[in-house]
């Protein structure tokens, strides 16, 4: 996910990105003084993700994140990562927002599962809360499609821009490191276990979806929303209902979500699949009336989505994504003579 103005860091860069942020940071502490000196510590002291895991399948542990937007409270732990246990080590699906994240996940991770290896990791598109963390763990186990991996590289530099402003000294120390295994087969075997690997889109144009073949869990990224406004930056509605329902369509026990609760009987596709619907259908009949994106950014939204958070937030910025390209695809031209 990605705010308005066009957040992705391609890790080349990424010195740039810190000595920006921290340029910044060295004027607010000349001008705060000693007064930013007596709550840096207490300031430090806050900046702890907290991980927790919970065991959803055997062996399957989740990492859920808040349901909310970037901000400096939650240092942009709005996000799900899952890792898993196979016999000979560890399978991990994405890995957070930033290093710090990513660090506090490594060690949840060794916590949980001790003595025994990350063997893959996974990263199902290219929106930052769901990679940043990347560069904790070893590049050369990081796997993506090769779509996620060029999303990446094109906009891992303004991403990075982004999230330093958003969420300040959570982002210290981050760089991209973009998956080096790019990924191109139906299943993958890691560790005595075998995964089946879908290759689709719609949220991006590169959503990529892994299912445990073991457990039944079916690791959806952001083409599945549970409780929480599905986001779309780089949303192409049409074809994310056509993966909606081709992931209805597989064999799955568990669905585990990019954001909100995991669900047994596919409500998350069902709920996203809805908003969706909703969405496309109002910015379209608002374009076809003549609104404005204004007007249409103050259309009541159905009482049926009141269960999902950031709401109204996220509907602000869809129309700000889609309305434009609605309007060039749904008005005529109109030729003027001089």
């Amino acid at each position: 996910m990605k705010p308005d103005a066009s957040p992705c860091c391609d890790s080349v860069d990424s010195t740039k990105h810190e000595r920006r942020a921290f340029l910044k940071s060295s004027a607010q502490v000349l001008s705060a003084g000693c007064a930013y000196c007596a709550m840096a510590p207490l300031h430090a002291k806050l900046l702890d993700y907290k991980l927790a895991a919970s065991e959803i399948a055997k062996g399957t542990w989740a990492v859920h994140g808040a349901q909310e937007y970037f901000n400096l409270d939650n240092g942009g732990n709005i996000v799900n990562v899952a890792f898993i246990e196979v016999p000979d080590g560890v399978v991990v699906i994405d890995t957070g927002p930033s290093k710090r994240y990513g660090e506090a996940l490594l060690a949840l991770i060794q916590r949980t599962i001790p003595n025994k290896p990350v063997l893959r990791v996974y990263n199902t598109h290219h929106h930052p809360d769901h990679c940043f963390g990347n560069q904790v763990f070893d590049s050369s186990l990081i796997a993506a499609p090769q779509g996620v991996i060029d999303n990446l590289r094109l906009e891992g530099d303004g991403f990075a821009e982004n999230l330093y402003r958003l969420v300040g000294d959570w982002m210290r120390g981050t760089s991209l490191s973009v998956p080096t295994v790019a990924l191109d087969t139906s299943y993958e075997n890691v560790g005595g276990r075998r995964f089946s690997l879908f290759y689709l889109s719609g949220h991006t144009s590169a959503d990529f979806v892994v299912r445990d073949d073991e457990t039944g869990v079916l690791f959806t990224g952001d083409l599945a929303f549970m409780f929480r406004t599905p986001t779309t930056p780089h949303a192409d509605i049409a074809t994310w209902q056509a993966s909606i329902n081709a992931l209805s369509g597989t064999d799955k026990d568990l669905i585990f979500p990019g954001h909100g609760p995991q669900d047994r009987k596919g409500d998350s596709l069902t709920q996203t699949s809805d908003y969706l619907a909703w969405l496309d259908g109002t910015l379209r009949h608002s374009v076809e009336q003549g609104l404005t994106m204004n007007e249409a950014m103050v259309l009541p939204i159905p009482d049926r989505f009141n269960s999902l958070s950031v709401l109204r937030t996220e509907y602000e910025r869809s129309v700000v994504h889609l309305y434009p390209n609605l309007e060039d695809t749904l008005l005529p031209e109109i030729e003027l003579t001089r």
